[in-house]
């Protein structure tokens, strides 16, 4: 009798989804570790596979434009991978700066930490946006971009590195409703500026009835106004109040104290990223002495790999949620337990992307362009990306577990010695002086990210983590 009575209160599937995309107000400390996992991961998965429609839609309209548009959204995105690699370093940080604080029911202090994120984003932001509009075409030079996209590409650049408060922002406030536990809003806030972005690619990029074709330049105007209306929906729902987390006025205030901690938390985060993303500006350097097409085809797939890892991000960054949660709360057995549940869902789903990379994969950068040559590049990444790709599930939830629990410096060193170390010297010596040109690249990069993967997880296995204090 007891036992049907349970079953008569457990929430059904259809419920749990209807709450995980709606919010719930559920206490993911105290709930069955499987519905905190659905809880959060639905909608994390959702809002990372919407962020990377930015990409995929931008990329899409763009390769119309020729292999040289293409390179001037790839190299651009060289000098936005130091803008992210901060972004995404603080969202770190915020994540689980707020899901401690939540977790230990101390919810005043979560939403002033909120504040101070913000407050440390829009600073960050303003000297890139300096850097952007000012020496546009100086930075593509310095890529190894060729004449058209000196001339005609550099507005892209201007348009994106100017307008970066957007992206620091979008980053670093749904970062702050991940930690709160308040995936739902994240998810929407991208709902709203991926709608926007979509219906204006097209139309900024090639013109339609009054509005002039603007070419590469539209692709990042649209962009820009996409997430800006999703930042201004992200100020609107804090301060409206989501469903563990509201800003007041009481809270609107320079705390240097909590500040600082959050500085000094993301600096691993930040660390992590900017090794990583170095990393790729050094690859990309390489594959501009190349060819363009190149690039091009390098920068088609990093696109459609990125799209295909967020559902995975997604998933990983509700591990980084239940760690921080539950540390907070004292149970990190539970924490430990919900990143190796996550870690074999993320594991599944990656090992089905590669099966599709494996036997599709010039068929999938054919989506994006019609030329042979960069078809041939990207096609052949996407297949050497498939003998790995269920390392990179477990590598990113063991990641995000470190991050979560506040522990930033351990992937830092990890990306520090298999980026800099390992992966750029190797890839150069396979590229340049072996003569395998873009191949070597790949291999380089298949080397070294799924041996750092590896050693990720094993260290997680030893539990350190679990004694972090944010």
């Amino acid at each position: 009798m007891a036992d049907s009575s349970a079953a008569a209160t457990q929430p059904s599937v259809w419920a749990d989804l209807r709450a995980a995309l709606r919010g719930s107000n559920a206490d993911y400390t105290r709930i069955p570790l499987e519905r905190a996992v659905f809880l959060l991961a639905v909608p994390m998965m959702l809002e990372l596979v919407l962020e990377s429609t930015f990409a995929v839609v931008d990329i899409f309209f763009v390769a119309r434009l020729g292999a040289s548009a293409v390179a001037t959204v790839g190299l651009t995105e060289t000098y936005l991978f130091l803008l992210y690699s901060i972004a995404m370093g603080l969202a770190m940080a915020v994540t689980a700066v707020v899901a401690r604080r939540i977790g230990e029911a101390r919810g005043e202090e979560a939403a002033l930490s909120a504040v101070q994120a913000i407050l440390l984003a829009v600073g960050i932001s303003l000297p890139f946006a300096l850097v952007g509009i000012v020496w546009a075409q100086d930075l593509l030079r310095l890529m190894g971009a060729d004449a058209w996209a000196v001339e005609h590409g550099h507005r892209y650049t201007q348009w994106m590195l100017g307008g970066n408060a957007v992206i620091m922002l979008l980053f670093v406030v749904n970062a702050i409703f991940r930690g709160a536990g308040d995936a739902a809003a994240a998810m929407r806030v991208l709902w709203v500026a991926n709608a926007l972005n979509i219906v204006l690619d097209p139309v900024l990029i090639f013109g339609m009835g009054p509005i002039p074709a603007m070419g590469i330049e539209g692709a990042a105007i649209a962009t820009n106004l996409g997430r800006g209306a999703g930042v201004l929906m992200q100020l609107w729902i804090l301060s409206r109040g989501s469903e563990h987390l509201r800003v007041a006025r009481r809270h609107l205030r320079l705390e240097i104290g909590t500040l600082l901690q959050i500085a000094r938390t993301s600096l691993g985060g930040i660390g992590q990223m900017i090794v990583s993303m170095t990393a790729w500006i050094f690859l990309m350097r390489i594959l501009a002495s190349v060819s363009t097409e190149a690039v091009a085809g390098a920068t088609i797939a990093m696109r459609v790999m990125m799209f295909t890892l967020m559902p995975a991000w997604g998933m990983s960054n509700a591990a980084a949620t239940l760690v921080g949660q539950n540390l907070g709360a004292g149970e990190p057995t539970r924490a430990e337990a919900a990143v190796w549940r996550i870690g074999w869902m993320t594991m599944a789903f990656t090992l089905a992307v590669s099966v599709a990379f494996l036997f599709w994969h010039d068929g999938i950068v054919g989506l994006f362009t019609d030329d042979a040559a960069v078809i041939r590049v990207g096609g052949e990444w996407l297949s050497i990306l498939a003998y790995s790709y269920f390392v990179y599930g477990w590598w990113m939830v063991a990641v995000q577990a470190f991050n979560g629990a506040g522990d930033t410096m351990t992937p830092t060193w990890i990306n520090l010695v298999f980026f800099w170390l390992i992966q750029i010297p190797l890839a150069w010596a396979l590229a340049v002086p072996l003569e395998l040109a873009h191949s070597g690249v790949f291999w380089g990069v298949f080397v070294s990210e799924t041996t750092a993967g590896l050693f990720t997880l094993w260290l997680f296995s030893r539990g350190r983590w679990k004694a972090v204090k944010v």
